[in-house]
């Protein structure tokens, strides 16, 4: 099919709107309520255009035969600022930050501040957790939060709420997030096009940490970081740049640069003899992964009763933590009590997973603050660090080696690939000459796959996002699970699809990002987590073996049930 923009004649797929041929095109129609993986709601109108002399939204109006597109005359222009004028006017606060997208379109459109035409509404304005923060002064009720939490999610933490002038994106009985079952994971953020919804930020705490004499500060860097940090400035998607990110953070000021990939190869040691333990001694089945702070409150909210199928394991970064003030301060002489420890996450969970009282060891935060990918970015670029030219730069020692196994973390999939690396190689009793585990990767909201090990053969599942989360989950609770090992991520696509992840973050985004997380694994020397030399010392010299009663002190948790409508 053909259709007539702008004067220009373009080749079509049957059943695609004018924006998104619009978009695959580079032709420039603005829009804020606009999201490719959510269904188009047109309630922005920012995206308007003439369709044989009619107006009509772009982000929902279906190529026909015989249509004429025009995207940018004066009486679309007129209507767009008009619709911006009523956008902004109620929302004031935007001009603070040129940096969104509502306000990218309104310097395309020539708007200032001064034009603003419209009486401001009154508006509540700050809800804050430890997660996420609300700011309703700057929302213009687009609604692709409140799609994103209930459409994907399935969370329905936040909706809509009153009427007319007085209508706004609010929580059950208007509580504060930290008050209803929300799981923290920030899908919300991730299509917010005001900052309406951002992430809690503690990038003062940590330039004051940095600043003290007295502090030793650790900064760690998640497997999904170095595939993503780049689009922050410009960078493709995919784009590659371990190096680079680990030069740019020393020249933030961090004591030490230590990668969470070590964490994660340690977490498949004690994870992997979890779950062997369980095969050997017929233990309770599925085992479930406990890496993900959002699926890990979404199972506390909502189905309690099933926490026993939980691995005991902390999260990759809480247990880098609970090491680095421990063994890597033992091993560099420093005083726990000064040291800090600082995430880079692609995830706003991780914030309030670092402030559970669960996560401590002799009285110490095992991770003192976390900062989101974004919020990286944003620093870098405000202190004008350019990542294109900076030199490749290594990870400091001790805390910095890690393998293949521990990179695929970032994807979907990626845990279970890891573990099923090592505990194949533990249950054979022999170093096997598989690596890549094709069978639990993909892009599939659940997978499943069955693999032959040891003589027996081990069921295993894989679920992203929170909506197949809770199938996955209500065919436990109905007896009907067949699995032996399921991995669960509460974001789309896993850490990848983070959201603390650059914006914007799409199906087809993520797709990148996953084969860059693939290739950083296939090209490390170390492809399994119990072959990293550096894990091999810890145990040696510290931890005894996995499972060992000091690992389990210091490595696992246990977690609680929670109220379904929030704490």
């Amino acid at each position: 099919m053909q259709i007539n923009i702008d004067s220009q004649i373009y080749n079509v797929d049957e059943g695609k709107t004018i924006l998104e041929v619009c978009i695959k095109n580079n032709i420039y129609v603005p829009y804020l309520c606009y999201h490719p993986d959510i269904e188009h709601n047109a309630k922005c109108r920012m995206c308007i255009v003439e369709v044989n002399n009619k107006i009509e939204t772009s982000c929902n109006t279906i190529i026909k035969k015989d249509m004429v597109v025009k995207t940018n005359t004066d009486q679309i222009n007129k209507f767009r600022k008009l619709n911006l004028n009523l956008l902004l006017s109620n929302n004031k606060k935007l001009f603070d930050d040129n940096t969104k997208d509502i306000m990218v379109i309104a310097k395309k459109l020539g708007m200032t501040k001064e034009e603003l035409r419209f009486k401001e509404l009154e508006k509540k304005e700050l809800s804050v957790c430890a997660s996420l923060c609300r700011d309703n002064s700057k929302c213009i009720l687009c609604g692709k939060c409140v799609q994103k939490c209930q459409e994907i999610q399935g969370v329905d933490a936040i909706g809509t709420g009153h009427r007319s002038n007085k209508t706004e994106i609010c929580s059950v009985f208007e509580k504060l997030i930290d008050e209803v079952a929300c799981t923290f994971c920030g899908q919300c953020t991730n299509v917010c096009p005001t900052g309406a919804i951002s992430e809690r930020n503690y990038l003062q705490e940590v330039k004051d940490a940095i600043n003290d004499q007295n502090k030793i500060v650790l900064v760690q860097t998640a497997p999904a970081t170095r595939v993503t940090i780049g689009e922050t400035q410009g960078m493709p998607p995919g784009s590659l740049i371990t190096g680079k990110m680990v030069a740019a953070l020393r020249r933030l000021g961090f004591n030490k640069v230590l990668d969470t990939n070590f964490g994660a190869d340690l977490t498949i040691m004690e994870e992997g003899t979890e779950l062997i333990g369980r095969i050997q001694n017929k233990g309770i089945f599925p085992m479930i992964t406990s890496c993900c702070p959002g699926w890990i409150k979404f199972i506390e909210h909502f189905f309690p009763e099933q926490l026993e199928h939980l691995s005991s394991c902390k999260s990759p970064h809480q247990m880098f933590g609970a090491v680095a003030k421990t063994y890597y301060a033992k091993k560099n002489n420093f005083d726990p009590k000064n040291i800090v420890v600082v995430s880079i996450m692609p995830c706003t969970a991780k914030k309030f997973e670092a402030q559970r009282p669960e996560m401590k060891n002799l009285g110490l935060k095992d991770v003192d603050y976390v900062l989101t990918t974004r919020e990286l970015g944003d620093w870098l670029n405000s202190e004008n660090i350019k990542l294109s030219e900076l030199p490749d730069e290594f990870y400091n020692p001790i805390l910095g080696v890690s393998s293949g196994a521990g990179a695929v973390f970032g994807a979907t999939g990626g845990v279970m690939e890891a573990a099923l690396r090592t505990v194949a190689d533990i249950l054979e009793r022999k170093d096997l000459d598989k690596l890549d585990y094709t069978e639990v990767r993909g892009m599939q909201g659940i997978r499943e796959a069955s693999l032959k090990i040891a003589g027996m053969d081990i069921n295993v599942a894989i679920a992203h996002d929170l909506k197949n989360a809770r199938k996955i989950m209500q065919d436990i609770k109905d007896g009907k699970s067949k699995y032996h090992f399921i991995e669960i991520m509460a974001c789309p696509g896993g850490c990848i699809g983070g959201g603390g992840q650059p914006i914007p973050t799409t199906q087809e985004i993520i797709k990148k990002r996953a084969s860059a997380i693939y290739h950083q694994d296939a090209i490390l020397p170390i492809r399994k987590s119990h072959k990293n030399p550096e894990i091999i010392a810890l145990y040696k010299e510290f931890l005894d073996a996995p499972g060992s009663d000091i690992a389990h002190k210091m490595l696992h948790t246990s977690y609680k049930k929670r109220n379904e409508f929030g704490d």
